[in-house]
């Protein structure tokens, strides 16, 4: 019990991560994330549902995919990264599960994901 105690005290020393805007499973967001080339740093977007998050503290990541040129891209970043510059949330999805794993079987209109909308009642 004592060493689950020490670890959750090095995560909370260690955890560093930027403020990201909130989002969930099904959402469409767009991650923007710094690349070094040589001595040049510039940014870039990858837009992409997420299909997952898992793990907690300073290991908690997330994977988003997306289609690029008919073939599905995954890709799987951490919170605790400080190559991520932003996270924007472009819609809310409507979903029933924790992780989007038949997302990958599913070809067309059939793996869009519905969206979530709100109303004044919400």
């Amino acid at each position: 019990m004592k060493e689950l105690e020490a670890i959750q005290f090095v995560h909370g020393q260690l955890l560093t991560a930027p403020e990201l805007a909130s989002f969930k499973t099904g959402d469409t967001i767009i991650v923007t994330y710094k690349i070094v080339e040589g001595d040049k740093t510039r940014e870039q977007d990858y837009r992409g549902d997420v299909i997952q998050i898992k793990g907690h503290g300073q290991t908690r990541t997330f994977t988003v995919r997306k289609i690029s040129h008919g073939v599905g891209v995954e890709r799987i970043f951490s919170f605790s990264n400080p190559n991520i510059a932003g996270i924007q949330v472009v819609k809310r999805g409507r979903v029933r599960r924790a992780r989007l794993y038949y997302l990958r079987g599913l070809v067309g209109k059939k793996a869009r994901i519905k969206e979530l909308k709100y109303t004044a009642a919400n």
